[in-house]
């Protein structure tokens, strides 16, 4: 099956010649990296860009604004692809409903890739993915189908943070930390990964390369799934032109898995698609943690009252107070302090139920974000002080500070509480 680089010397023109223009615009696609595969019957135009390039958006222009296309697909998920055409999104945030359902740390997740590309966006005058927005503003002008190719991004997070080992996952989660709140500019070895144009692997370019594990999460995978997508969107379409614009650093992965994988599309898509299932004894711990702390408190009231209350006291005063220590970190709401040090003693012991969702769903009704926050969402987010001065973020915050604070304070009451035994 075919795959070739595409690469075409313009024809030559005087500066007065009309044809000028077009051989302009000839140059600039030609500039471009890209692969011609056929597939099952289906020619599909593989463009790779930059996601800090204007020249890579003015390519997507002309190609999917002129180009002889049935369909356009792009490198994004639904998400995705609704962040960048639906910027009030933010404001529809529900982060009572976010909490409940243990998705604050991927809304933290995705405000810190938010903040990062704002970043780059000030340093380089041009927004990260808009030629991708520029693709599916061709595919909407121009009345073409519009195929979301890329693996839903919290998949992809899941499956990156599962790949290494927890002390990496410390290391990947103070990384996306630190590129938030930094106000240095973006070095020249992120610029080259950006210019490749993958901005999950420009955020974590040192641990990407470290880690073969978390490259396959990050690249790979992701190669495998938006081939099965293609041919799965396009199953049937004998003699249909597809343009695919994808991130530069995905052309030669996704070329050959289109040109070459056997597997069935849907399968593919589904073994891809699949949350990592926590380990078995990240499950069996919390529950383990529970048990013995009651059969501490069992042990002790059974030697004298006195020592029970003693052990009771130890775990509400340690847990309790670090985890409102957390709270005050974020700048809480004095309530929702009080409500850390009550709750976290008896969440400690529910592993179903976290500190932080107390204390966030308590700080949200004591200090719901306004509109006029939600808007400033995105540009707040991207310095220490936006995320603490903004009420939608601190809420994040208190909710984060919060669980911190009380899984310290579970390990060093239980501790304390069996000194005391011994």
């Amino acid at each position: 099956m075919p795959d070739s680089d595409h690469s075409t010397t313009p024809p030559a023109a005087s500066p007065e010649s009309p044809d000028n223009a077009q051989v302009e615009s000839t140059q600039l696609v030609d500039d471009q990296p890209v692969r011609e595969i056929s597939r099952d019957g289906v020619d599909y135009t593989l463009l790779g860009t930059a996601h800090v390039s204007r020249a890579s958006v003015d390519a997507v222009k002309l190609m999917a604004g002129h180009g002889d296309f049935d369909a356009i697909a792009v490198e994004l998920c639904p998400a995705r692809h609704l962040a960048l055409t639906k910027q009030q999104q933010w404001k529809d945030m529900d982060l009572f409903r976010i909490i409940r359902e243990k998705k604050a740390g991927l809304v933290m997740a995705n405000l810190a890739l938010g903040a990062y590309q704002r970043r780059i966006a000030e340093q380089f005058g041009i927004e990260p993915g808009a030629e991708l927005k520029a693709a599916s503003d061709a595919a909407e002008a121009r009345g073409l189908p519009l195929q979301l190719i890329d693996r839903d991004l919290a998949t992809t997070l899941k499956r990156s943070y599962r790949a290494v080992p927890w002390y990496k996952r410390m290391m990947l989660s103070m990384g996306l930390v630190m590129s938030t709140i930094s106000s240095d500019e973006i070095d020249e070895e992120q610029i080259e990964k950006l210019k490749q144009g993958d901005i999950l692997e420009s955020t974590f370019t040192e641990f990407a390369e470290q880690s073969p594990e978390l490259y396959e999460a990050l690249i790979s995978e992701r190669d495998r799934f938006m081939a099965a997508r293609l041919r799965q969107e396009n199953a049937g379409k004998s003699g249909q032109k597809i343009l695919v614009v994808v991130g530069a650093g995905h052309l030669s992965g996704l070329a050959k898995f289109l040109a070459t994988d056997q597997q069935d599309p849907a399968t593919e898509i589904e073994i891809l698609s699949q949350q990592p299932a926590p380990r078995r004894w990240i499950k069996i711990l919390p529950w383990l943690i529970a048990i013995l702390v009651f059969t501490g408190f069992w042990m002790g009231f059974s030697r004298s009252p006195e020592l029970g209350w003693r052990l009771i006291t130890l775990w509400v005063v340690i847990n309790g107070g670090l985890a409102a220590l957390g709270a005050l970190l974020a700048r809480a709401h004095p309530l929702t302090i009080l409500s850390a040090m009550i709750a976290a003693p008896l969440t400690s012991l529910n592993p179903a139920i976290a500190a932080g969702m107390v204390t966030g769903a308590v700080e949200s009704w004591l200090r719901k974000p306004k509109v006029s926050d939600l808007e400033r969402l995105r540009d707040d987010a991207t310095t220490l002080k936006g995320w603490f001065k903004n009420p939608a973020t601190r809420i994040l915050l208190v909710f984060f500070f919060s669980n911190i604070g009380s899984a310290i304070g579970t390990w060093v009451a239980g501790f304390q509480i069996f000194d005391a035994l011994s």
